[in-house]
C-alpha cells in the first residue's frame, strides 16, 4: 500500500506508538505532521518532535514538528491550521496522545479522572471536530482512534517482574476513557460515512514497550510485551481506507496484520 500524497497527522508521535507509526506512515510516502508537546529532552521520557521529524527526513520524507497541547482545543485547532497552511490538506488523523494510570479508586483524584478524560477522549473529540470538516471538503479521509484492551477489560495484561505480585487492575479513568474512545468512533463512522470518511480504532492485542510505557510500570516482566510494530503496519493499513473501504471497525493490530499478511 502506498501512501504517496496523503497528508497525516499523528498525535503523541514524539516518542513510543506514536513515533513508530509517523515514521511508518512517512516509508509509505505521507507527509507527516508530528504533533505532541515534548520539544526537549525528559529524563525518563526520551524523544521530541523535532527528533522524530529528523529521522523521517533522514528517511527521505516529508515532515513537519507541531508543538500541541491536546488538553487546549485552540491548541488542537492551531495544529490542524499549521497543517493545511503548509501542507495543504489533511488525509489521516491518528489520535493517539494518550495517558494512563494504575492507581486503585479510592486512591485516584478528580484532578486525576480529569486528566485521563481530557487527553484520551476530550482531545480526539476535539481533532475529530478539527479535521472533519477539511475531510467533507476533500471527498473522504481516514480517522484512527487508538484504544486498548482496557476498554473492556479491568484487568492489565502487564505482569510484574515478580510472579507473586500477579496481574495489575487498570485505572478506572483509563478503561473508561477507552471504552468511550470505542464508541464515539462507532457513531462517528456511521455520521461520516455518507462523506467517504473512514473511522476505525486500533488497539493493541498485548503491551507494547516503548519508553512511556516502561516508566509507567517499572515493576514489569517486559518479556512478554511487544514491539510499535504490529501497530504500525495496521495504522498504515487503516490510514488508506475511506468509507468504501474498512470503517467502523474496533481492530486489534496483531490479527489484523495475521488476516492480511501485512
Amino acid at each position: 500500500m502506498t501512501l504517496d500524497g496523503k497528508v497525516a497527522i499523528v498525535t503523541g508521535s514524539s516518542r513510543g506508538i506514536g513515533k513508530a507509526m509517523a515514521l511508518g506512515l512517512a516509508r509509505e510516502g505521507a507527509s507527516v505532521v508530528v504533533a505532541a508537546r515534548s520539544e526537549t529532552e525528559r529524563d525518563l521520557a526520551p524523544g521530541t518532535i523535532y527528533a522524530t521529524v529528523t529521522e523521517i527526513e533522514a528517511l527521505g520524507g516529508k515532515a513537519l514538528p507541531v508543538p500541541c497541547n491536546v488538553r487546549e482545543e485552540e491548541s488542537i485547532r492551531a495544529m490542524v491550521e499549521r497543517t493545511l497552511d503548509v501542507f495543504g490538506a489533511v488525509d489521516v488523523l491518528i489520535n493517539n496522545a494518550g495517558i494512563g494510570t494504575y492507581r486503585p479508586f479510592l486512591e485516584s483524584t478528580l484532578r486525576e479522572w480529569d486528566l485521563v478524560m481530557d487527553i484520551n477522549l476530550r482531545a480526539a473529540y476535539i481533532g475529530c471536530r478539527a479535521v472533519a470538516p477539511v475531510m467533507v471538503e476533500q471527498g473522504g479521509g481516514s480517522i484512527i482512534n487508538i484504544s486498548s484492551h482496557a476498554a473492556d477489560n479491568i484487568f492489565s495484561s502487564t505482569l510484574s517482574a515478580d510472579a507473586a505480585e500477579g496481574i495489575a487492575m487498570m485505572g478506572q479513568a483509563y478503561g473508561v476513557s477507552k471504552a468511550a474512545v470505542e464508541r464515539f468512533s462507532w457513531g462517528l463512522s456511521a455520521e461520516l460515512g455518507r462523506y467517504n470518511i473512514a473511522v476505525n480504532v486500533l488497539r493493541p492485542l498485548r503491551p507494547v514497550l516503548t519508553e512511556g510505557f516502561q516508566a509507567q510500570r517499572p515493576d514489569a516482566d517486559y518479556s512478554t510485551w511487544a514491539t510499535p510494530e504490529d501497530m504500525v503496519k495496521a495504522a498504515v493499513f487503516l490510514a488508506g481506507q475511506d468509507a468504501r473501504g474498512l470503517s467502523g471497525a474496533i481492530v486489534t493490530a496483531e490479527e489484523l496484520v495475521q488476516r492480511l499478511g501485512l
